[in-house]
C-alpha cells in the first residue's frame, strides 16, 4: 500500500447564497486548496467530485461544477453520486494503483433552493418507505427517540451535544450556526419533531469543500507534516429503515475496526453527526471516550451542513490539527443515506 496524505484543504459555507451559482462558490475554494497545496495544476493526476442532482433540479449536475476546474490542462476526472468523503476515496483507491501521485477532490451544493430534508427522502426505499414521504428530519427523530430509550436517557444529553457543538464552531470561519448557549435554553425550545428541536437538526449551508491528497515523496515534499490516511473503510447497513437496529450503527462499527480506529489514541475524531443524537450514536460505535477525545471541535455538520462536502470537511478538520501539531492521530467519519445508513471511516496520523 502506497502511503497517502491529506496535504490541503478549503471550504467556504453560508446559509444561503443568492448571489452566485454553483461554479462561483467552487472556484474560490479550488483555488485556496491548490494554492496551499504547493502543487500546480498540471501535477494533480486525477479529479473527483461528489454532489446531488436532486438538490440542483436537473440532471448531470456535476459536469456544471467541473466547469470550475477548468478545461487546461486535460484532467482525469470522476465523480460520485453522494458525499465527496467517497469521493476522496476512490481517489485513494487510485492513487493505490500507481496512475497517479495526487488527486484533488471536491464537494459542493446549494441546498437552500428547496427543502433538503424533503429532498433527502428520495434516498429511503421507493417501494414501501417513499410513498409515504418521511422527510430526514422525522427519520432522524425516530432514531433519536429510539437511542434514547434504549439507553435510558433524556433530551438532555442531545441539548448539550448541540451546545458544544454552537460554542465549539465559533472557531470555524463557514459554520452558520456558532455561539455561547445554555443546556436550559435549548431545552426551553420547542419541538420540530420529537425529540429533536432545532439546535439538535444541522443548520444548511451553501457552500463547497475542497482537499489535496498526494502519495508518498510527493506528500512529504510539499507538506512539512502531512496527515497521513492509515486506513479507510466504508459500509452499508440495509435500506429498509424497519430490518435495522436504529439504537447502534452496525455499519459504523465495522469500518471503524477495518480502518483501524481501536488500534491507538485518538487525539481528536471529526464526525459527520448531522442530529445531535448521531453524534452520541456514532462515538459510540467508535468507541470513543470524549474525556480523552476531542469530538468535533469545529462544531461539525450540527453548525454547517453543506450537504456533499460536510463528510468531507471532517477530513479536512483533522487534518489541520496534525498538520499544525495539536493531534497526532485522528479520526474522521463521513456518512450517507437515512439514519446512518452508510459510514465511512478514516485514520489520519502525523509522522
Amino acid at each position: 500500500m502506497r502511503d497517502v496524505a491529506v496535504i490541503s484543504f478549503a471550504a467556504s459555507g453560508v446559509p444561503r447564497e443568492s448571489e452566485s451559482n454553483e461554479v462561483e462558490i467552487i472556484v474560490p475554494v479550488l483555488r485556496e486548496a491548490m494554492a496551499s497545496s504547493g502543487l500546480t495544476k498540471d501535477e494533480i493526476g486525477f479529479v473527483c467530485s461528489g454532489s446531488l442532482d436532486y438538490l440542483f433540479g436537473g440532471p448531470f449536475a456535476f459536469v456544471a461544477g467541473v466547469d470550475a476546474v477548468g478545461a487546461v490542462p486535460p484532467i482525469r476526472e470522476s465523480h460520485v453520486e453522494m458525499d465527496s468523503a467517497w469521493a476522496l476515496y476512490e481517489a485513494w483507491t487510485y492513487i493505490q494503483t500507481g496512475e497517479v501521485d495526487s488527486a484533488l477532490i471536491y464537494g459542493f451544493s446549494k441546498g437552500s433552493i428547496g427543502d433538503v430534508h424533503e429532498i433527502l427522502t428520495m434516498q429511503t426505499d421507493p417501494y414501501n418507505l417513499l410513498p409515504l414521504w418521511p422527510s430526514a428530519t422525522d427519520m432522524a427523530a425516530l432514531q433519536a427517540r429510539a437511542f434514547l430509550e434504549a439507553n435510558d436517557l433524556d433530551e438532555r444529553v442531545l441539548a448539550e451535544v448541540a451546545a458544544r457543538s454552537m460554542a465549539n464552531a465559533k472557531s470555524t470561519p463557514y459554520a452558520t450556526r456558532a455561539g455561547d448557549v445554555t443546556v436550559e435554553s435549548l431545552l426551553a425550545a420547542p419541538k420540530v419533531a420529537d425529540p429533536l428541536r432545532a439546535a439538535d437538526i444541522f443548520a444548511g449551508s451553501d457552500g463547497a469543500a475542497a482537499i489535496v491528497i498526494a502519495a508518498d515523496d510527493v506528500a512529504r515534499r510539499v507538506c512539512k507534516r502531512p496527515a497521513w490516511i492509515r486506513g479507510m473503510d466504508h459500509r452499508i447497513e440495509a435500506h429498509n429503515l424497519g430490518v435495522r437496529d436504529l439504537t447502534r450503527s452496525e455499519s459504523t462499527a465495522l469500518a471503524g475496526a477495518a480502518a483501524g480506529a481501536l488500534r491507538g489514541k485518538v487525539d481528536v475524531a471529526e464526525l459527520h453527526a448531522q442530529f445531535s443524537h448521531e453524534e452520541l450514536l456514532i462515538a459510540a460505535a467508535l468507541g470513543l471516550d470524549p474525556s480523552t477525545t476531542s469530538i468535533n471541535p469545529s462544531g461539525g455538520a450540527l453548525a454547517g451542513n453543506c450537504l456533499m462536502a460536510a463528510g468531507l470537511e471532517r477530513f479536512g478538520e483533522v487534518a489541520k490539527r496534525i498538520w499544525a501539531g495539536e493531534a497526532d492521530r485522528g479520526i474522521a467519519h463521513a456518512t450517507s443515506g437515512p439514519c446512518l445508513q452508510q459510514n465511512l471511516v478514516a485514520v489520519l496520523e502525523g509522522e
